[in-house]
């Protein structure tokens, strides 16, 4: 299995810091939070990258090069202005290859076992979503799960859950949008959730969503600065 890892972000709610630094390397725990990620996929099994740049791309292709230091293959997909998450990965089927691939997000942390990402997606499914609790900033969630472990769109009054940035996508998903389109993953998703194609699982440990300085500061007190 590959994977990519969505790093094109301009990381605005986190200026002044990410004016100078692509948020994938914001560090937490004393390393850039995309080598936290690359770590885990490698010790997974899963060597073969695809990062999509954008903002700030340089510094990251200059950090990670080709990823021989990190034991991984890295492929970048270049977007000169960014696509949004669904674009991203849209832009970058043809280094992803025609099987599902993991999708990381790259501002994110978690303690969640990449190691079972070939194993999740079911038999009929174009996605499967790595989904938890909701946090305290993002309290209406954005999916619910059946009990047979398929993602619906979120209703007033039903439990709901939280995307977490991390997933099994088939290229199916984003193949029927334009290359070279802007769009978020979401449209992609709310499409497939129409037809009962993306499944989902519920991740209970640790998980941080690193879009605030106030996020950030918390994650860093947890993991040491």
């Amino acid at each position: 299995m590959r994977a990519m890892i969505l790093a094109a972000g301009l990381g605005k709610r986190l200026r002044p810091l990410t004016e100078r630094l692509p948020k994938a390397l914001v560090e937490v725990g004393g390393k850039p939070l995309i080598e936290h990620h690359i770590e885990k996929l490698a010790a997974a099994g899963i060597r073969e990258l695809v990062i999509n740049v954008s903002w700030l791309g340089e510094q990251l292709e200059h950090r990670l090069g080709q990823g021989a230091r990190l034991g991984v293959d890295i492929r970048w997909s270049r977007e000169p202005e960014p696509l949004e998450t669904g674009g991203g990965i849209r832009q970058a089927l043809a280094l992803l290859g025609s099987q599902p691939f993991a999708l990381i997000s790259a501002d994110v942390w978690s303690d969640y076992d990449y190691g079972c990402l070939p194993r999740t997606l079911k038999d009929g499914a174009c996605a499967h979503l790595i989904l938890v609790p909701n946090p305290p900033h993002h309290p209406m969630g954005d999916y619910r799960l059946t009990t047979d472990g398929w993602v619906r769109s979120a209703e007033a009054g039903q439990p709901s859950l939280t995307f977490s940035g991390i997933a099994v996508v088939a290229p199916a998903l984003v193949q029927g949008f334009p290359a070279g389109a802007t769009f978020p993953l979401r449209d992609a998703l709310a499409a497939a959730l129409v037809d009962d194609s993306v499944s989902g699982e519920v991740h209970s440990g640790r998980w941080s969503d690193v879009g605030t300085p106030q996020r950030l500061a918390a994650l860093r007190a947890v993991l040491g600065a």
